[in-house]
């Protein structure tokens, strides 16, 4: 086994023996040194976002000081759900590597089908309606007029 997959591995068993939460473990990696690690910590948090690759970018971003991992790898024990995927490309994260499929998730109840649904517009299940234009524009607005601008 891949030896960063390895401790992707070894944090999702680790916090599945102490029921923080699903099966899943991810490692961030840069310049053959490990970053960051993290296991799923849902049920521990009560926090729905706190998957394995969020924390880890989380923890990564904290440690190296700045939001943009882009000379970082990211090794995580199954592909990344549509959240954990917007985290990575957020990151700049430019490669990951993934051990179990969604499908292989979805055989032990942890099924994303919806989400994928959803954002091809097949399946609407959430109701999401335009309001306040103009006033939420403004905050374009604000930005715009500052002189220090960072994308992200």
């Amino acid at each position: 086994m891949n030896r960063w997959m390895q401790l992707a591995y070894n944090s999702g068993v680790e916090g599945v023996l102490k029921g923080d939460g699903g099966p899943f473990g991810a490692v961030i990696v840069q310049n053959e040194e490990i970053i960051a690690q993290a296991h799923n910590e849902v049920l521990r948090s009560n926090d729905p976002t706190a998957h394995a690759e969020v924390l880890a970018i989380r923890r990564a971003s904290a440690y190296l000081k700045r939001f943009d991992l882009s000379d970082c790898t990211l090794y995580t024990t199954c592909k990344p759900c549509p959240m954990c995927l917007g985290a990575v490309m957020w990151a700049r994260i430019p490669k990951v590597y993934y051990g179990t499929s969604e499908k292989d998730a979805a055989a032990i109840g942890f099924d994303d089908a919806n989400f994928y649904e959803f954002i091809a517009g097949k399946k609407p299940f959430i109701s999401m309606q335009q309001i306040d234009y103009e006033e939420s524009k403004k905050l374009f607005e604000i930005w715009m007029q500052q002189e220090k601008k960072v994308l992200y």
